[in-house]
């Protein structure tokens, strides 16, 4: 199945000794790296890997190019090798590596600049899945223009809602809605029991990785503090969590990437406001927030509200997905006023756009009204203007008010 990121995969390789391709297991970073590949490693299946690390690892490098190291991390010690390798042959598109999981600190790895390059994959987007069309195009926004051609229709709360529950994964395409909760359900399982434990040689407990598993999906798409989540694992957990273990089993989900932060936006304003900084948290895909709390469709539909935070983190990652195609990346805005706004589309020479992320038609007044006064707080010397102010909506169709506000219909944007 075409990925979006195949295209940054050949670029980064025609341009590097060595790809690292980082992404949550079952992502699709294993096929799509054996497109191009020429050979394949597969550190975690090959029963002489821990042999020939000790004896000859570099018999592990030969093999036509490029070559797929596949979960790397298990021997971290072939970064170093590779990158050695990478420095004697002195070409480009030597080695692809793939993984499911960063390696420990205590893992001395040289930071390999110069030699590899990084593509960040996700699970599938609306767009890769063939729900959206991509008629509105994130270039084009990140350019000030907007499609004006678009002639598409609404899609139903109940489609939203399914596609949160089945997720991106790309085993799950050909599943229906049953199976896949089924399916993401076992992930998380697999997750609390088994990979949390396995990732680090440290013994966690699974009901404590589940109780706070459940508390980030809770507060998926906010800023949540420390407290937060002590707070949550304590109502359903007689026993005292320290602070310390949160922290620990949160890296941990972030080295298995899990969760993804989401950084806020630093920017100069020409209000007294005080910029905040926490980040946002998301899973890397929404279904694992809904398969942490164990939800049907009976349960999202009745509670609407935090279904709209589900479908921010749903469209988030879609931004993502769509922003890193382009050289760009997605932040969001907070301030000590309460002014908020849910993404800030920025490319790396400095162009961005703003989006807010509402569930239904009713909260695009308030939207737009919340971009024009946040745009009114920059300090236009200090600051580019936007390319373009968006709202992107999951029940409705896709315009330009008379404002110039875009209001795009998650189904009609794409890369």
């Amino acid at each position: 199945m075409p990925r979006i990121s195949d295209q940054e995969i050949s670029r980064k390789l025609d341009a590097s000794g060595a790809v690292l391709i980082r992404g949550a297991k079952a992502c699709g970073k294993t096929e799509s790296a054996k497109q191009v590949a020429k050979s394949v490693l597969q550190v975690d299946q090959n029963e002489q890997v821990e042999m020939l690390m000790s004896a000859a690892p570099q018999r592990l490098l030969q093999g036509d190019t490029p070559r797929l190291i596949d979960e790397w991390q298990i021997q971290p010690k072939l970064w170093d090798y590779i990158r050695h390798e990478v420095d004697r042959r002195r070409t480009t598109g030597q080695f692809i590596l793939t993984g499911s999981a960063q390696p420990t600190e205590e893992a001395t790895i040289h930071s390999g600049a110069g030699r590899f390059t990084i593509v960040d994959m996700r699970t599938m987007s609306w767009q890769e899945l063939g729900i959206s069309k991509g008629k509105i195009s994130m270039g084009d926004l990140l350019r000030g223009h907007f499609n004006q051609d678009v002639h598409d229709e609404s899609i139903s709360l109940e489609l939203i809602i399914e596609r949160m529950i089945v997720g991106g994964f790309p085993a799950l395409t050909d599943r229906n809605v049953s199976q896949a909760r089924e399916i993401n359900r076992a992930y998380v399982d697999l997750l609390a029991e088994v990979d949390m434990s396995r990732v680090s040689d440290t013994k966690r407990d699974p009901i404590r990785v589940r109780n706070l598993l459940r508390s980030l999906a809770r507060n998926t798409a906010t800023v949540t503090s420390i407290k937060t989540f002590k707070k949550d694992i304590q109502e359903v957990d007689a026993s005292d969590i320290s602070r310390p273990t949160i922290y620990d089993y949160l890296d941990t989900l972030e080295r298995l990437m899990i969760v993804e932060d989401q950084p806020a936006w630093n920017t100069h304003l020409r209000s007294s406001a005080a910029l905040r900084k926490s980040p946002k948290r998301h899973f890397t895909d929404v279904s694992l927030a809904v398969a942490a709390l164990g939800a049907d469709e009976d349960a999202l539909l009745s509670d609407l509200r935090f279904t709209g935070f589900l479908f921010e983190s749903m469209v988030i990652h879609d931004l993502r997905v769509y922003a890193q195609a382009h050289d760009a990346k997605v932040f969001h805005y907070q301030d000590s006023s309460g002014l908020e706004v849910d993404a800030i589309v920025q490319k790396y020479e400095g162009h961005w756009s703003a989006f807010e992320i509402k569930l239904g038609t009713g909260q695009i007044e308030e939207a737009a009204s919340n971009l024009l006064k946040f745009q009114s707080k920059l300090n236009p010397k200090k600051v580019k203007a936007p390319m373009s102010l968006n709202v992107i909506t999951g029940t409705g169709i896709s315009y330009q008010r008379k404002d110039g506000i875009n209001v795009i219909s998650v189904a009609s944007l794409g890369v």
